[in-house]
């Protein structure tokens, strides 16, 4: 799996996890809407590490929260 897909994957389920929907994660965030769903629709294959990390506070986790799951042990560069 590619990192994107993975990165996308994760942000997938912790929108499920907190039940957010994408707007409001937006607005805890402080990222673009634009930002977020061009990224999540796969317009753009690259995202910030700071971008993450502010969606990462949105979700009220740390950015290692984020990376511990075991999709990012075989991810691959886009």
């Amino acid at each position: 799996m590619k990192l994107s897909d993975a990165i996308r994957k994760r942000i997938k389920f912790y929108l499920k996890e907190k039940n957010m929907n994408v707007w409001r994660l937006c607005k805890m965030s402080g990222i673009p809407c634009s930002t977020i769903s061009t990224f999540m629709s796969g317009k753009t294959e690259l995202i910030k590490l700071d971008t993450l990390l502010h969606i990462c506070e949105g979700f009220g986790i740390t950015l290692g929260e984020f990376f511990k799951d075991s999709t990012f042990d075989t991810a691959e560069q886009d």
